[in-house]
């Protein structure tokens, strides 16, 4: 990853803006917005400088720096963009406070995608020169083959002998689409399907129609005809050891969307409500669980692990004293056993699941599930969460109160 001296910054601050550099003075008004923009576009580099694009806050259009104060709130907001769910998938960016001629600027380094398109509130943002557009057709057309040749992860592999008759295509018209573009966008529409489902990276290419490992697994008819580990194991256990009596278990299968909502509907069923009417003048009604809580982090083991190379599902175990959560794949990235948690640190095994997942409505926020789940625990009087991390699994424990 690039580090630029100060006589760089300087250099490039003189030279003005470009297809890889943006200034704003400030974060007021509408400069959020305008500051994601940039960043989808530099991530998308559309011109393929592979190079990163930078946005300098605290310098004006003018070339000349500004007396903005960038204080550790300020790096925060900008931090989050990366992660606040606003652009999918999740972009490589670093933020970090300079000091040039004695003033303060920010500086936003944004490192080109092995994976376009890349969105932002479903517009795909590209430079062209100093000024932010959106994609054509065919500057789709040509991100999708950046990333067709690209390092892909796994959710982006091409599934062979599959093929659009694999994919629920009304799933992907009527229930994906409108959440994943704005209405504008798509009324403007003029791409065929199978544009659409190339530009979307479910299928490999609108020239080459096979299925993605994120189009099988978000709009796929049967997943696991072709991913066999690609399901939840539910099991509700009358007892707190395994060799104790199944009163209730399913595997749950189909495309991830409806792996969650089925999913929900066995964690509310057996979340008994006690009712409590001797300790106060109101009845009192508690649920065994938190149930978003639950919820965050049987998502999470959804999203975060591994589909590649096993065929084993993930495990959700209700005892009587707990409930525990495994999932294939361990940690990933820059995530470890001992950070793993932390609000705001997050990588991500599988980007392009995770943006379905948000657009779906699954994930509100990248980053930020299992601080949530910590804290709704808490409030509900619940032990802490225990978590075991290795190479190769991921545990969750949640204990009752």
């Amino acid at each position: 990853m690039s580090h630029f001296t100060d006589e760089e910054l300087l250099e490039i601050i003189e030279t003005g803006e470009s297809d890889i550099v943006e200034f704003k003075e400030s974060l007021s008004g509408s400069a959020p917005e305008s500051i994601r923009q940039a960043i989808c576009a530099f991530a998308n580099d559309l011109p393929d400088h592979r190079r990163p694009g930078l946005v300098l806050i605290g310098v004006k259009d003018d070339t000349t720096l500004g007396t903005t104060s960038i204080t550790n709130e300020l790096l925060r907001r900008l931090a989050d963009m990366k992660t606040d769910g606003n652009i999918v998938p999740p972009p490589s960016l670093t933020v970090e406070k300079r000091m040039l001629q004695g003033k303060e600027i920010a500086l936003v380094m944004v490192q080109p995608s092995n994976s376009p398109p890349i969105r932002c509130r479903g517009a795909i943002h590209i430079r062209i020169g100093p000024r932010r557009g959106i994609a054509t057709a065919q500057d789709e057309r040509i991100l999708n083959e950046k990333r067709r040749y690209g390092d892909r992860p796994f959710d982006l592999y091409p599934i062979p002998s599959t093929g659009i008759s694999d994919l629920n295509l009304a799933l992907f018209s009527y229930e994906y689409l409108p959440k994943a573009f704005s209405a504008e966008i798509l009324d403007a529409n003029d791409r065929s399907l199978n544009e659409q489902l190339a530009a979307t990276k479910m299928i490999t290419a609108a020239d080459d129609p096979t299925a993605t490992v994120l189009g099988i697994l978000s709009i796929g008819k049967t997943p696991q005809d072709f991913l066999p580990g690609a399901y939840v194991q539910f099991l509700r256990i009358d007892g707190n050891e395994f060799t104790d009596d199944i009163i209730d278990s399913l595997e749950i299968r189909g495309a991830i969307p409806d792996q969650i909502r089925r999913l929900d509907d066995k964690l509310v069923a057996h979340n008994r409500i006690a009712v409590d009417i001797t300790s106060g003048p109101l009845e009192k009604r508690t649920a065994l669980y938190p149930i978003e809580a639950v919820q965050q982090i049987t998502r999470n083991a959804i999203m975060h692990r591994t589909y590649d190379g096993t065929n084993a599902p993930v495990r959700v175990y209700w005892f009587n004293n707990r409930i525990e959560i495994l999932n294939p794949g361990g940690v990933f990235g820059e995530i470890t056993s001992e950070n793993f948690g932390e609000s705001g640190l997050t990588d991500y095994r599988n980007p392009n699941l995770a943006d379905v997942m948000r657009t779906f409505g699954f994930v509100q926020r990248f980053g930020i599930g299992i601080p949530i789940a910590r804290r709704l625990l808490a409030q509900a009087e619940h032990p802490k969460p225990q978590f075991k991390i290795d190479n190769t699994h991921a545990r969750v424990t949640i204990y009752t109160r």
